[in-house]
């Protein structure tokens, strides 16, 4: 989406969900789990539908 490890994590921390660069690093290379509640965050800070989340192939529909 052309956001930086940086945004993301700032983006995430207005919505309400403490987590820094190193976190979402984890989270990209699949070195940490992400929980449900977490889930929510991501598709409010990526501005985008839980469904889009976990399904991109709903991305544009």
């Amino acid at each position: 989406m052309g956001l930086s490890q940086r945004a993301l994590a700032d983006r995430l921390q207005r919505e309400g969900l403490d987590v820094d660069k190193n976190a979402v690093q984890r989270i990209e290379s699949g070195q940490r789990f992400v929980t449900d509640i977490e889930l929510k965050y991501l598709s409010k800070a990526l501005d985008i539908t839980l469904q889009e989340l976990l399904d991109p192939a709903e991305m544009g529909n």
